[in-house]
């Protein structure tokens, strides 16, 4: 059996989980796949494949052309890159891996911090031998908006509430009933908009949410209001964004998720002095890994051996 593990940018996997308990050839690529004819000449004779959640995805044409694809292993409890139908047609096995969702909640409280306190330049004036070069804002008693309020909305509002910040929240089902259970405030989305000091986008990505933040949503913000999202890059439309952070229609963005993962090193992004960018890193940390990849191993184990795997179908989109 030879198993690819897909996206390993940090070399990390292999010092994860016990691959050698494995009787299988394991090829660990740090290189990005993006292009489906290098992905199907690069993965030819691979029956297993470890993917690093959404960062390549599978959709129905490219999992017909990997013919000896037999398990598709992706690290957390789903994975929307992934076309579950197309995989069942073509009798791939789909399963998934344990989650801890702590990691993003406390990545976007890292974000929020660096926008108001304009860390990144600072670090970059210390570094280079300079030293306070900004003004930054406190956080107590400013409007911190939630747009979603599930499980990651809910842990980044307990923060906020903490921080002594008035902390509202919209999504299109939440009810003020919901709110009131974690100690928020359910406000409509116009609401969510021209109130919040800081925005944080918490959604998850589907044809509703996709372009859910553009030019007229952006113009709706307070001129002052920082834009962060921890959640999916196409939820915030991109091209909008910038020209409202070049127009000065907001104060700045926090981003750690994008259109196109990795971001091109020629995006406009990287060189918009009020944005506090990271590598989509909210969910990678030390003990997150090492559940992925654990899990990824038992998976494999337990396909190879005939007993039950973590399967995720069209059915059961989650585990």
């Amino acid at each position: 059996m030879r198993v690819a593990v897909l996206d390993d940018y940090q070399h990390a996997a292999a010092g994860f989980a016990d691959w050698g308990s494995l009787d299988a050839e394991v090829t660990f690529f740090d290189r990005h796949l993006a292009d489906d004819d290098d992905l199907v000449t690069t993965l030819a004779g691979y029956d297993v494949i470890v993917a690093m959640r959404e960062r390549t995805p599978f959709p129905a044409e490219l999992l017909t052309r990997l013919t000896d694809l037999r398990l598709l292993v992706t690290t957390g409890s789903g994975n929307a890159a992934i076309d579950l139908k197309a995989a069942a047609a073509l009798d791939i096995t789909v399963c998934a891996t344990g989650y801890l969702s702590n990691a993003a909640s406390e990545h976007t409280w890292a974000m929020i911090l660096a926008a108001a306190r304009h860390l990144p330049a600072e670090f970059a004036s210390v570094a280079a031998g300079g030293w306070q070069r900004t003004v930054g804002i406190g956080l107590a008693g400013r409007t911190l908006g939630l747009m979603g309020l599930g499980r990651l909305g809910s842990a980044v509002a307990k923060v906020g509430l903490a921080f002594d910040m008035d902390v509202i929240a919209w999504s299109q089902h939440l009810t003020p009933e919901r709110a009131a259970e974690i100690g928020v405030r359910a406000v409509s989305k116009a609401e969510l908009l021209a109130q919040s000091d800081v925005l944080s986008v918490l959604l998850v990505l589907s044809g509703r949410t996709r372009g859910l933040i553009g030019a007229s949503e952006l113009r709706a913000m307070k001129p002052s209001a920082i834009l962060v999202n921890s959640s999916r890059g196409p939820i915030v439309d991109e091209t909008d964004l910038i020209q409202a952070l070049r127009d000065g229609v907001i104060a700045g963005a926090a981003l750690d998720v994008f259109d196109v993962e990795p971001l091109p090193a020629d995006h406009p992004f990287r060189s918009l002095p009020t944005v506090v960018l990271t590598p989509h890193i909210g969910y990678v940390i030390d003990e997150q890994y090492r559940i992925f990849y654990t899990d990824a191993v038992e998976d494999i184990a337990r396909f190879a051996a005939g007993t039950p795997v973590r399967v995720i179908t069209p059915e059961r989109p989650r585990v």
